[in-house]
């Protein structure tokens, strides 16, 4: 064998497994084998681990400080004192702080929130804002956060997912006789903050049950005990479903009463009660029911991030906690909005870095990549330094910049490398910092970046080398057992993560069939697969667009991940690739790198003509969108709206598309050999004439239909995308219009009449007329992309 992996495989030992471990997972050895390597040799444990029925859980009063707390606010409660709960802007705060407000408005309290807003604020305690809201003349009294009327300072702040090293701010809120509640779970500073009570379970014993907590497990602990002190009966696991999502975005280990937490947390969130998660969910296209920690991970986390990244995290709360529907579905789109953004951003930053390094490959002999710039925006670097610390395999630290010269930096780490540690070695160099092991955050002055990248370098150096990457895998199977048994199988051990990896699979001797580029930008690969046997499986390889020329020729060993999945509402095995390494001495075989021959009419000088010249030769189907369908009537050209298409060999795309995700939902649902390019603009691009259009659609379904509607149907019929039919009908509701009595999935049941909201409308109004310039922007992007980019799209049968 001659490896070409970045990693050295290495074959988990085989281990003693007692007869009764071995017959609980149903005689399959290598999940037997799994449980032994989780330290679960004793039945009651393994069992405890597969069913949290069975696990007991830890009471939160064995968290130092929690007592203290619990004590605190009972009386905060009785006195009838104000509370500010003070969160952070990634996910983990803010369901920490979601949890914290729901929960102690049921218990009678007064209480209102704040997390910091990027662009203006940094993690932590801001001793600025502290000021402002200890002066309630200086608050916004429109700030649906804030208590209406006239109202005190608060008497007391209680931190979430934050504060253990907001020494500053605890002291002045001292001063200001206003006391303070930490709960957090960053490490620990060398010194505390003076606060009544600090609860973190970095103060917990290394193999305590609560020590992997994330911030919102602290804030659920701190609620459950309050609730039991208080004697309130009420089902503290309505807030489970937050603190699952929590642990699975702030990558927590999964263990002990973490595990349970999101075990049971699953149970909640598959439920789909919350409003605010329904919503972001059914706009996602996710099956609640087939929700797993994927889902959170690379669907919901991200988009609720995108909030605090680029815009306000405190409207996170406010989806999370609404009871509104139509205010969910606001808010929802102005999560997809932010979203599709932080991913143009970072793409953006991500080949900047790029740039930066190939500039200048010294960079790259520093045991820490180092990079600076003025035009980052700081919400992405995070990400981008995670994406850089994945492809070299050491860590990175991306800092952006501001006008006044400080750097805001995030890094990423490796494992075997705590960036935490190393950062904190260089504090001198720095205006601020903290984070984890494997990720942290630090202010630094701009003209001293060169000198802290020397200083960490040296302190990494200190730590010993960067250990080299080693790919452990589980079993060696044969392509034909990865089947819908093996897969249920496996998951008896999920949710996976941080702490209980995936297992790791391999199949020996494989070939590649086939080649395919996925994702909106060709960013992914799927790959066919062949063994010995002539077994095929299809494997996606996420992030692999740019490595297709790293596939051996010939024959190689292939590992891999396996897990259910669901998409289009259709249940399947997910194959996800790993890592491969070739295979000495074997021939090269012919791949089918697949791709759709395009042909390009965009920059036709009669494109109409051209049209009709290919209808004259047959054996074409035209996608065509809103006005499109009469005007190629008159030239005896059929025309089909997205939902009429069905597969077809050659496909003709007409009017241009209203976005990226509708045009590669038409190639997988056409799956055409050949493709003809026009780009006819439709009309109804502008909030006017798009809601003249879609109401006069409306009308005629109410008055021909009985209000029943197709949102596939209208988003053809007026060239748009689902997202913003969806908004318009929710603008007409708001304007009294239409009221709307039954929505399921994509279709709705609406009547004539219902009640005005000017302020819904208003809010609504802007967000049309984005998600309108969206589908603008887009079709001017498309008019001139490359076909590449639409070989890119063509997404795997």
């Amino acid at each position: 064998m001659v490896s070409i992996s970045k990693k050295e495989w290495f074959d988990k030992p085989v281990a003693a497994v007692p007869d009764e471990l071995l017959e609980l997972v149903g005689g399959r050895s290598f999940l037997a084998q799994a449980l032994v390597r989780r330290g679960l040799i004793e039945l009651p444990k393994a069992r405890a681990f597969l069913d949290p029925d069975l696990y007991r859980p830890t009471p939160g009063v064995e968290l130092p400080g929690m007592q203290e707390a619990v004590d605190r606010l009972q009386l905060t409660i009785a006195n009838d004192e104000l509370i500010c709960v003070w969160g952070d802007f990634d996910v983990d705060g803010q369901t920490a702080t979601s949890l914290l407000y729901s929960a102690l408005l049921e218990l009678g309290a007064r209480v209102f929130y704040h997390i910091p807003v990027r662009s203006r604020e940094s993690h932590g305690v801001n001793l600025d804002v502290l000021e402002q809201i200890f002066d309630p003349q200086k608050i916004d009294q429109d700030d649906p956060r804030w208590p209406k009327g006239s109202w005190p300072a608060p008497d007391l702040v209680l931190t979430c997912d934050t504060g253990v090293s907001s020494n500053e701010a605890v002291s002045f809120a001292r001063e200001k006789g206003v006391d303070v509640l930490v709960t957090d779970h960053h490490d620990l500073p060398e010194v505390l903050p003076e606060a009544v009570a600090i609860v973190n379970p970095k103060l917990c014993p290394n193999n305590h049950p609560l020590r992997d907590l994330p911030g919102v497990g602290v804030a659920f602990k701190l609620i459950e005990a309050l609730y039991e002190q208080l004697g309130v009966i009420a089902d503290t696991s309505q807030y489970l479903d937050l603190v699952a999502l929590g642990i699975v975005a702030d990558v927590a280990e999964q263990k002990q009463d973490t595990r349970y937490l999101l075990q049971i947390g699953f149970g909640v969130l598959r439920k789909a009660q919350r409003t605010g998660l329904r919503t972001i969910l059914e706009i996602a296209d996710v099956d609640p029911a087939h929700l797993s920690e994927e889902h959170i991970g690379f669907v919901i986390g991200p988009r609720l991030n995108a909030l605090g990244r680029l815009s306000d995290a405190n409207l996170a709360v406010e989806l999370l906690t609404t009871d509104d529907p139509a205010r969910a579905l606001t808010l929802g789109y102005e999560l997809e909005k932010l979203n599709s953004q932080r991913q143009f951003l970072t793409s953006q930053v991500f080949q900047a870095a790029l740039a930066q390094i190939e500039a200048s490959p010294s960079l790259l002999e520093y045991p820490a990549i180092v990079l600076s710039h003025d035009a980052w925006p700081a919400g992405v670097i995070g990400i981008v330094a995670g994406k850089l610390a994945e492809r070299f395999r050491q860590p990175a630290i991306l800092i952006a910049i501001t006008e006044g010269g400080l750097g805001r930096g995030s890094a990423r780490s490796v494992e075997g490398i705590d960036i935490s540690a190393a950062i904190s070695t260089c504090k001198e160099l720095l205006e601020g910092y903290g984070g984890h092991p494997m990720a942290a955050g630090l202010s630094v002055r701009a003209e001293i970046v060169d000198e802290f990248r020397i200083a960490l370098s040296a302190a990494i150096m200190e730590m010993g080398p960067i250990p080299e990457g080693v790919l452990e895998i589980d079993a060696t199977i044969e392509l034909t057992s990865v089947d819908e048994g093996l897969v249920a199988d496996i998951e008896k051990l999920a949710p996976f993560g941080q702490g209980n990896p995936p297992l790791i699979l391999a199949t020996q001797d494989v070939s590649t069939k086939s080649i395919t580029k996925v994702g909106r930008d060709g960013d992914h690969l799927s790959l066919v697969v062949e063994d010995n046997a002539g077994s095929e499986k299809r494997l996606i390889w996420w992030g692999g667009g740019n490595s297709v020329g790293e596939l051996p020729a010939g024959r190689y060993d292939i590992a891999y991940i396996v897990r259910s999945s669901t998409f289009r509402a259709k249940q399947d095995i997910q194959i996800e690739f790993v890592d491969f390494r070739e295979v000495e001495g074997g021939e090269e075989l012919p791949v089918d790198t697949k791709k759709i021959d395009i042909i390009d009419y965009r920059q036709a000088a009669n494109p109409l003509a051209a049209l009709v010249t290919l209808n004259e030769d047959g054996d074409i189907i035209v996608w065509g969108e809103a006005e499109a369908c009469k005007k190629l009537a008159k030239m005896k050209v059929v025309a089909h709206r997205r939902d009429e298409l069905a597969p077809t060999r050659n496909l003709v795309i007409w009017t241009t598309p209203p976005g990226s995700a509708e045009l590669r939902q038409v190639l997988h649902k056409v799956s055409p050999e050949t493709l003809y390019l026009f780009s006819d603009d439709p009309k109804f691009a502008d909030l006017g004439a798009f809601m003249k259009r879609l109401s006069g659609l409306i009308k005629y379904a109410i008055h021909s239909y009985g209000g029943q509607l197709d949102l596939n149907q209208l988003a053809g019929l007026t060239g748009q995308r689902i997202p913003t039919v969806r908004a318009g009908i929710d603008w007409l509701t708001a304007r009294g219009k239409i009221s709307v009595m039954s929505d399921i999935g994509d279709s709705m049941t609406v009547v004539e009449g219902g009640t005005i909201s000017k302020e819904r409308s208003g809010d609504i109004s802007d967000l049309l007329r984005d998600l309108l310039e969206e589908t603008r922007a887009f079709r001017s992007y498309y008019s001139r992309v490359p076909c590449e980019f639409i070989n890119g799209l063509y997404s795997e049968e």
